[in-house]
């Protein structure tokens, strides 16, 4: 699950890239619109709960790759972009674990198998070659989401769940720039892995659920925070809808 340099030019496995373009939102893709529950914040379908679950995932595995990036980063850029990973995704956990229990949604504790692998792939990696595989594994799993957050933006009738796809757009947005900054990006590679995506199982690309009554892992903000979750009651009022006791 590594990479390979041949003939100068960096060849990323398959088996280390391969990420579904819809980040597990692909296995609700017929049953999308399902409504699952009316709430006081509007519509909530099968898709939103996909969404609200990857942004979790996407965090269980992002943030621990920004500690190690921090750790072993040989490049500035690198370290840049891994201050970034810990920094959004602290701040989009807090939002997700803040509107799951107001939107029913169980939320794993870690992330699916895949992503397990990407954060593997990391461990085992040293010196250049982890800052190489680094930018190039998050450019491309950053790029995949990215039209996810877009179209979960545009449909979606939840409030709770807009707000969160606003936050997820910005985040989303900054790790493509700090990765694409390291100047380690072979676009050529990551963008045909990004929108070609084998197949993979189901429980390959599931975040598993959490054993009943086992408590919710936090990701914690670091002390220079400059990302901030949802303000929740604000996002509420401000998007026409809002019934007094919506949490905050």
């Amino acid at each position: 699950m590594g990479t390979l340099f041949v003939g100068g030019a960096l060849t990323l496995t398959l088996s280390a890239l391969a990420y579904p373009s819809m980040l597990g939102l692909d296995t609700v893709a017929t049953s999308g619109d399902r409504i699952i529950a009316n709430t006081q914040w509007g519509p909530f379908t099968e898709s939103d709960r996909a969404f609200v679950v990857a942004v979790r995932a996407a965090g269980l595995w992002e943030y621990p790759v920004g500690q190690i990036g921090l750790q072993k980063g040989q490049s500035k850029g690198v370290l840049v972009a891994s201050q970034h990973l810990i920094d959004g995704h602290a701040a989009l956990d807090e939002t997700c674990r803040k509107i799951a229990p107001m939107l029913n949604v169980v939320l794993p504790n870690i992330a699916s198998p895949q992503q397990e692998g990407f954060v593997t792939t990391l461990k085992a990696d040293q010196g250049k070659q982890f800052d190489v595989d680094f930018a190039n594994i998050l450019r491309m799993t950053h790029g995949s989401i990215f039209n996810t957050v877009a179209k979960v933006r545009s449909t979606t009738k939840n409030t709770l769940v807009r707000a969160l796809a606003d936050q997820a757009n910005d985040t989303v947005l900054d790790h493509i720039t700090v990765m694409e900054k390291t100047g380690l990006v072979d676009f050529d590679t990551t963008l045909f892995t990004q929108t070609t995506p084998p197949k993979l199982p189901k429980a390959d690309t599931t975040a598993p659920v959490p054993p009943a009554g086992q408590p919710l892992v936090v990701l914690t903000p670091p002390p220079n925070a400059t990302s901030t979750p949802v303000d929740i009651g604000g996002a509420v009022a401000g998007n026409g809808g809002a019934v007094a006791g919506n949490g905050g």
